[in-house]
C-alpha cells in the first residue's frame, strides 16, 4: 500500500511532467497506418505524423484514385473510429503532418461529447476558401474539406482510403461554413450496397439523425452552444461532388495553379512538389 501512495504522490507531484498525462488520457498507440511514421508522443502536442510515400499529407496526395467509380475521392484519416483525441491536418508546418488539436490553454484537445461512431478526415488537395460564400453569407473555414466515413471498420490514423461519396451536410460552425462530406469506404463490407444517402438509411437506420445530432452537439460539453446546419436534409452525391470540384479548384488557385488570385496572407506551407514546389 505504502508504494501505491507513494505512485500517487509521485502523479500529482509530476503531473505536468511528460512521464505522466491525466488518467482519463492514457498513453495509447495511435493506431496509424504503416505507411506513417510518428515522432514525438502520442496525447502530447509534440506528437506529429507524417507519410513516408508523400512529403505532404494535403498537397501530394491525389484527389481521386488512380482507378475506380466516378464517385470516389482519397479519404485521410485523422480520427479513426472510437478515438477521441481531435487529431488534424496541420497546414501552417512544413510537411502538414497530422497532430492534436490544442484548446485555448495550450492542452491537447479531446471530444467530450461523446466517443465518435465514424471515421473522421479530409480530402486532400481541397480547401474550403473563406472568400467562397454559402447563400447565408458564411465564408468557408480555411481547412481542407472535412468528411465523416460511416463503415464499421477502423480506419488507421494516416491511411489513404478510397471512399464512395453519398452527400454532404452543411454545417455553420461559429460563424463559418464547415462542409462535412459523407462516404462510405469502398473496403467496407456494406459498400456494395450502399451508393447514396437513402441506401445508408436502409442499411443503417437513423445513421443519418445520428450524424446531425453529433455535428449540432459535440460542443455543448465544453460549454459551448450548439452549431446549426444549413438545411437538415443530407445533399446528393452529385451535390457533393460539385462541392468538392469547387473545393479542389480554390486549392488550385491557393497553389498559384489556378486561374483565380488568392491572397499569400494565408500563412499555409505550400512548398510540396504538388502545389507550389520548390
Amino acid at each position: 500500500i505504502p508504494k501505491g501512495w507513494d505512485i500517487v504522490v509521485d502523479y500529482y507531484k509530476n503531473i505536468d511532467s511528460p512521464r505522466w498525462i491525466p488518467w482519463s488520457r492514457p498513453v495509447v498507440d495511435p493506431g496509424a497506418s504503416s505507411r506513417t511514421e510518428g515522432s514525438g508522443k502520442f496525447g502530447t502536442g509534440g506528437f506529429q505524423l507524417k507519410h513516408k510515400d508523400y512529403e505532404s499529407f494535403w498537397h501530394d496526395i491525389p484527389l481521386h484514385p488512380s482507378s475506380g467509380e466516378d464517385m470516389v475521392v482519397n479519404f485521410i484519416t485523422e480520427i479513426p473510429l472510437h478515438m477521441t483525441a481531435k487529431m488534424e491536418v496541420q497546414k501552417a508546418l512544413p510537411g502538414n503532418p497530422i497532430s492534436q488539436d490544442s484548446n485555448s490553454d495550450g492542452s491537447p484537445r479531446y471530444y467530450t461529447y461523446g466517443t465518435p461512431f465514424f471515421n473522421y478526415g479530409y480530402i486532400p488537395q481541397t480547401w474550403e476558401d473563406p472568400a467562397l460564400k454559402d447563400s447565408l453569407g458564411n465564408g468557408g473555414d480555411n481547412d481542407p474539406l472535412d468528411v465523416m466515413e460511416i463503415g464499421s471498420n477502423r480506419l488507421e490514423m494516416g491511411s489513404i482510403t478510397p471512399c464512395r461519396v453519398l452527400g454532404h451536410l452543411e454545417l455553420i460552425d461559429e460563424g463559418e461554413m464547415d462542409n462535412k462530406v459523407l462516404c462510405i469506404a469502398l473496403s467496407d463490407p456494406d459498400a456494395s450496397r450502399i451508393h447514396n444517402v437513402g441506401d445508408l438509411e436502409r442499411a443503417k437506420p437513423g445513421t443519418v439523425d445520428r450524424l446531425k445530432d453529433w455535428l449540432k452537439r459535440y460542443k455543448t460539453s465544453d460549454g459551448k452552444p450548439e452549431n446549426a446546419l444549413a438545411g437538415e436534409e443530407v445533399t446528393s452525391a452529385k451535390e457533393a461532388m460539385e462541392l468538392i470540384g469547387e473545393t479542389h479548384a480554390r486549392w488550385k488557385n491557393l497553389c498559384g495553379k489556378g486561374t483565380g488570385y488568392t491572397s499569400g496572407d494565408h500563412g499555409f506551407w505550400l512548398d510540396a512538389a504538388g502545389c507550389k514546389g520548390r
